[in-house]
């Protein structure tokens, strides 16, 4: 199958010596990636695709052979989609139409006869309008010309009001309508459907075969996911299929959590491919004595993905942790961030927010960010919280914030602003007398997988401090979109919640934020999540930053932390605080010790303290635990962001700093993606070397002894810390003598 929308278009029109401008938006939501005037690709509303296709692959989910969807309110496209746009034609040209759907055409405001593909435009200034309707899938449209084609420059409509002025008597005028830019995902040939997009997939064999009680286990030697192959599959009977990410799930036929059951009916050998993909590493196979088959293989199924960042160090453990850390995201990252490939197979706000930041050290894979925040997001009403989770409505603001800061595409706010808007209005209007969020009917607080007992009732302290950052987001977006009003408003909503957090919610007896207050009664119960927050968002002066550290987040008494999901956060704040040593065992013992379990993706869920068969077990089921979950990427995360120590200042790198801190290591060395190329970093406890493709940088570190660099002028800050200047194709190699 051609699927030119999954390569890297960059490296794709390079290679045709095209010069391109990278442009706006989300993958399947706003315009990407598109050639003016170059290249015909095939267009469509503003999210539409991203929710279409989310609603295709959230259904997949199957639990026991069951059909198992999502329990959130799920939108649709718009069924019919109005395409516009206006040319000043030197000479004729003739374009081709393609539609997928029914469809009209106007030139000039003239209908022309049926459904014509191919029309001849004469010279001259003219308006083409092209009305499609399509319920099964998104209304599309292809046209292809010498001087006119399809892309991102065509507006789109989904309430076509030109008939109506704003009196709301009859008129030609288009008063009233809400015109924005098309949007495209790359389907650059007329006969790539969008509505036929397939992941594509590739032959992988099984590593060992063991026969066992009634069948055979077929092992593939590590985590993986696509459709189970059987060759020369003879005879008439069933074939049981029992899927597991370890081989106590699939060959626990009567627990495993996902199975297949296949009648056969050949009279001849033939190979046969499962319908549904799957994720696994063992299948277990029982068949119907008269069944027989030559040999078991699978295809893989998978996004192609360009691995941008990389990160070495003299520890081999924590390579082979990144190195797995990269391989879970990858399989994690299909047509949206999932969260896991087994189970649940959904786009989860949460999961998807730390997806985006691992993605952001490893692929760079911009679309995929863009597609899964608008197929989360959906359309308006808006009538409960993101996956119904309210922290996840905060998460979904965050995102959008970072992605700007680490891409510099303002136009997908421009996109998106409408909807964060509505979203924001719906979370203030459920605000309670005292300005903050609590938990109504339908809501879920879901803060983490805890293994102590916290209550989820009244104004927990954590979802306040996530909403006060989400009404900064709206701020700083409304601010880029120049509506002062509402970032006004936002600024004083945010200032005033931060106020009531500290007033309410610190307790200088503990040194801490406590957990909640229920019906005017605060809390004494400490819990890390408020104070892991408000370390990474700078919220505290360096007193009570330093308190945080030793009572909450160093402290051996304190509530601790069992889930991948939050040692995201745990140990990016201890990281802030400098503490890389600290973390860096962390990393050795947490994701250390799911390797020496045999793990070959990271889990959902680890306690050391677990032993089999518990250590599988989650949510009741013995298998219930995804061995395969996004959020458990999080060293790719850290050893980038807080280790190698870069990240954007200005949005896309356009200004950027690289504090290295080995942590204990002796040398390290990676690159971090940017917009723009890469940032390689180098640093050994005698030598730093920096180069980069992008922006102008600043190198900060600290030194024993007084530091030598030949091609930049070194600053001294304070005592022993020091800066430099990083100059876009500059490298810079500094000589010093690293503090442990």
């Amino acid at each position: 199958m051609d699927t030119p929308c999954w390569r890297n278009t960059l490296t794709a029109l390079n290679k045709a010596k095209i010069f391109i401008v990278v442009l706006i938006g989300l993958l399947s939501i706003v315009p990407t990636e598109v050639v003016h005037a170059q290249q015909a690709t095939w267009i469509w509303y503003p999210g539409d695709y991203s929710i279409w296709l989310g609603n295709k692959v959230q259904n997949r989910r199957t639990e026991r052979g069951t059909f198992f969807p999502p329990f959130w309110k799920m939108d649709s496209h718009y069924v019919l989609v109005e395409f516009s746009h206006k040319y000043k034609l030197s000479a004729p040209d003739t374009i081709d139409i393609k539609v997928e759907g029914k469809y009209n055409v106007k030139l000039d405001g003239k209908l022309l006869f049926g459904s014509p593909e191919k029309i001849v435009i004469p010279a001259g200034l003219h308006s083409l309008n092209i009305k499609v309707y399509n319920q099964a899938s998104v209304p599309a449209l292809f046209v292809q010309g010498k001087a006119i084609q399809s892309d991102d420059s065509w507006k789109v409509t989904y309430e076509d009001k030109e008939w109506i002025d704003s009196s709301g008597k009859a008129s030609d005028t288009s008063s009233g309508t809400v015109y924005v830019h098309a949007a495209s995902w790359n389907f650059n040939s007329p006969d790539n459907l969008p509505s036929k997009f397939k992941l594509p997939t590739q032959p992988m064999p099984v590593v060992s075969v063991i026969h066992k009680n009634n069948g055979i286990l077929y092992d593939f030697g590590k985590e993986t996911f696509g459709y189970v192959k059987f060759h020369g599959l003879k005879g008439k009977g069933t074939l049981n299929v029992y899927y597991g990410e370890s081989a106590d799930e699939a060959l626990s036929v009567d627990h495993c959590e996902t199975l297949d059951r296949f009648h056969v009916k050949n009279a001849i050998a033939k190979d046969f491919t499962a319908p549904d993909s799957k994720a696994f590493r063992y299948v277990y196979v029982e068949k119907g004595n008269s069944l027989s088959y030559d040999s078991v293989s699978m295809q893989y199924e998978y996004l192609p993905l360009e691995y941008k960042g990389s990160f070495r160090c003299n520890d081999d453990q924590i390579n082979k942790i990144w190195d797995v850390a990269a391989y879970t995201l990858h399989l994690t990252t299909r047509e949206f961030f999932l969260d896991g490939i087994k189970r649940d197979r959904w786009m989860w706000s949460g999961d998807a927010y730390q997806s985006y930041l691992m993605n952001y050290y490893l692929f760079f894979n911009s679309p995929a960010v863009r597609r899964t925040t608008f197929a989360l997001r959906g359309k308006d009403p808006v009538t409960s919280h993101i996956n119904t989770i309210m922290d996840y409505t905060f998460y979904w603001f965050m995102g959008i914030y970072d992605y700007y800061q680490y891409t510099g595409d303002k136009k997908l706010i421009v996109q998106l602003y409408p909807r964060m808007k509505s979203l924001m209005d719906f979370c203030l209007s459920r605000r309670d007398s005292a300005g903050m969020m609590q938990g109504l009917a339908g809501d879920w607080v879901f803060i983490d997988w805890a293994d102590f007992k916290m209550s989820k009732a009244g104004e927990v302290s954590f979802e306040q401090l996530l909403f006060c950052r989400s009404l900064e987001t709206m701020a700083t977006c409304a601010k880029l979109m120049d509506d002062s009003g509402s970032e006004k408003l936002y600024t004083k909503l945010a200032a005033d919640l931060k106020t009531k957090l500290f007033t309410v919610f610190w307790s200088d007896k503990q040194n801490a934020f406590v957990h909640n207050r229920v019906k005017g009664v605060v809390s004494t119960q400490v819990t890390p999540y408020t104070n892991i927050f408000a370390v990474l968002f700078n919220y505290l002066n360096p007193e009570k930053r330093e308190a945080v550290k030793e009572n909450v987040l160093l402290n051996p008494d304190a509530l601790k932390i069992t889930t991948p999901y939050m040692q995201f956060y745990n140990l990016s704040a201890l990281c802030s605080l400098g503490e890389q040593k600290y973390v860096l065992n962390q990393i050795r013992d947490y994701w250390g010790g799911m390797l020496k379990l045999g793990a070959t993706s990271f889990w959902e869920k680890y306690n050391p303290k677990e032993k089999y068969p518990q250590l599988l077990s989650m949510y009741g089921r013995p298998f219930g635990k995804s061995l395969c979950h996004a959020w458990g990427a999080s060293p790719i995360y850290l050893l980038g962001r807080y280790f190698l120590g870069v990240k954007p200042v200005k949005p896309g790198y356009q200004s950027y700093t690289v504090e290295p801190s080995l942590g204990g290591l002796q040398w390290m060395e990676g690159d971090v993606p940017t917009p723009n190329g890469k940032i390689h970093v180098y640093c050994s406890t005698k030598e730093i070397k920096v180069k980069s493709d992008t922006g102008t940088g600043t190198l900060r570190f600290r030194s024993l002894s007084t530091p030598v660099c030949k091609t930049a002028t070194i600053k001294k800050i304070a005592g022993n810390q020091y800066e430099l200047a990083i100059n876009k194709d500059q490298e810079v190699v500094v000589k010093y003598k690293s503090v442990k």
